[in-house]
């Protein structure tokens, strides 16, 4: 028999190494997982929107409002959701007005202008959507009938938000959510009574400046809202705010003009 010399050893041995380092590879190129086609965003701090996704695409809620406007083109949506649940929870109803946008706050008010008639509406986000390239907002059939969209489906508008409104006795406040800049005003009080809104606006107007009554009528009575002050940035209006709780007005809050 043939003794195989020192180098053809060596030379053996080093062909197994490669050929256990190409299976070692192929094992590991069969037994990986795939690559992800869509990441989702990174974790949100707590407290903030979450993250959601629609076909294959995320999207990242705002934490907040400030400032935001936006141009593009507006839908509807109408019968065939009409009592279905909105990603608010709320049962979707045609007839109010409301509206459906990708990245706004839940609750978020926002004045809606046609672009080409200037003609404008206030509706109420509280559903998800439109999912559809090109569109940035999706009106309730009353608010888009409004708008006179119902018919050609679609029109350009721009949109802006208000703020949140809160609901008192005297009816709704628009409050802003997390603006810098525009103009504040305080309600301290809303009466049924014109009288007894004039006596608060008298004791006010010793302290504070632009004490005034201000009339709002709900549809089945009127009410008379009591306001104070007048601010142009949130940080001097929540430090208003602040003087007036100080001042034995604890329940007075930032309206949005």
């Amino acid at each position: 028999m043939t003794i195989p010399s020192v180098s053809t050893r060596r030379g053996a041995r080093g062909l197994m190494r490669m050929l256990c380092a190409i299976v070692l590879l192929l094992v590991s190129a069969c037994t990986s997982s795939p690559p992800t086609v869509s990441t989702p965003p990174p974790a949100t701090a707590p407290g903030q929107p979450k993250p959601y996704r629609v076909y294959g695409t995320w999207y990242k809620p705002l934490s907040d409002a400030q400032g935001f406007s936006q141009q593009g083109v507006a839908s509807w949506y109408g019968r065939k959701f009409h009592g279905r649940k909105t990603s608010s929870g709320e049962v979707y109803n045609m007839y109010a007005m409301t509206a459906a946008h990708k990245t706004l706050p839940l609750g978020t008010w926002v004045r809606v202008r046609r672009l080409d008639t200037d003609r404008e509406v206030v509706v109420r986000v509280n559903d998800r959507g439109p999912f559809v390239h090109g569109r940035i907002i999706d009106l309730s059939y009353s608010a888009a009938k409004e708008l006179a969209i119902v018919g050609p489906g679609t029109a350009r508008v721009e949109i802006v938000a208000l703020g949140q409104r809160r609901e008192t006795a005297s009816g709704d406040a628009y409050i802003p959510m997390d603006y810098y800049s525009g103009a504040f005003t305080f309600q301290v009080g809303a009466f049924a009574n014109r009288d007894n809104a004039e006596r608060l606006r008298t004791r006010l107007q010793q302290r504070f400046t632009n004490a005034h009554v201000t009339p709002y009528d709900r549809g089945d009575a009127v009410f008379y809202r009591v306001r104070v002050g007048r601010c142009d940035d949130l940080a001097s209006a929540e430090e208003y705010e602040r003087s007036l709780a100080n001042s034995g007005y604890p329940d007075a809050f930032i309206v949005a003009e």
